[in-house]
């Protein structure tokens, strides 16, 4: 009996040890690239985000429950006298699905909430891996319209990019509530300096 409760003693302490090791290595969301540029047509934004899907959500996923995501680009213009004024905001939602009985992916993107009544683009991948990596990139997306720039202020865009548990059928709504697993959330600001087209 002794000996049982020294082996489950040495075993708990492996585990407790090995814990944080394995929580470090994990990738920690985050904005790896963000550009913003001057296109003919307005402010155009381009972005990297690095995240690892968690295992509840990967579950949910290859039981044909989709998963939704949103990224938020909003301007806003400076101003010395009171808060920074919001000049524009512009969404992207990404709706990411599995169906197991063609084992292939499919992503759909939409300036409004998917399953209203906005136009969406989809587009079908073989693997997980390329369905996941268009959803982690964003290129040249247009946040902003030139003329609503003024020649001699300053702007800083907030970047956010999380995914939507409000959209999931309402039992996951339910158990996702205050679970670490469930929450895919990235912020980042920075000053416009628009770039040249390239």
């Amino acid at each position: 009996m002794l000996e049982r409760a020294a082996w489950l003693l040495c075993a708990w302490f492996a585990l407790a040890w090995l814990s944080p090791a394995a929580a470090q290595s994990a990738v920690h969301p985050e904005v790896a690239q963000l550009r913003l540029e001057r296109g003919d047509d307005g402010v155009l934004l381009s972005a990297s985000v690095q995240f690892e899907l968690p295992q509840a959500v990967e579950d949910a996923l290859a039981k044909g429950i989709p998963m939704f995501f949103v990224a938020e680009a909003t301007l806003f213009r400076d101003r010395w006298y009171w808060y920074d004024k919001r000049q524009a905001t512009a969404m992207r939602h990404m709706r990411l699905s599995f169906q197991p009985l063609t084992r292939r992916w499919r992503l759909q993107v939409s300036a409004t909430q998917i399953g209203g009544a906005g136009l969406s683009l989809g587009q079908n991948f073989e693997s997980r891996d390329e369905a996941l990596a268009a959803v982690q990139r964003i290129s040249r997306w247009k946040i902003a319209e030139l003329s609503e720039l003024e020649p001699d202020a300053r702007y800083n865009v907030d970047f956010a990019f999380r995914l939507d548990v409000s959209q999931l059928p309402r039992p996951f709504q339910i158990g996702a509530v205050g679970q670490a697993d469930w929450n895919i959330s990235i912020t980042r600001n920075q000053r416009l300096v628009l770039e040249p087209p390239r």
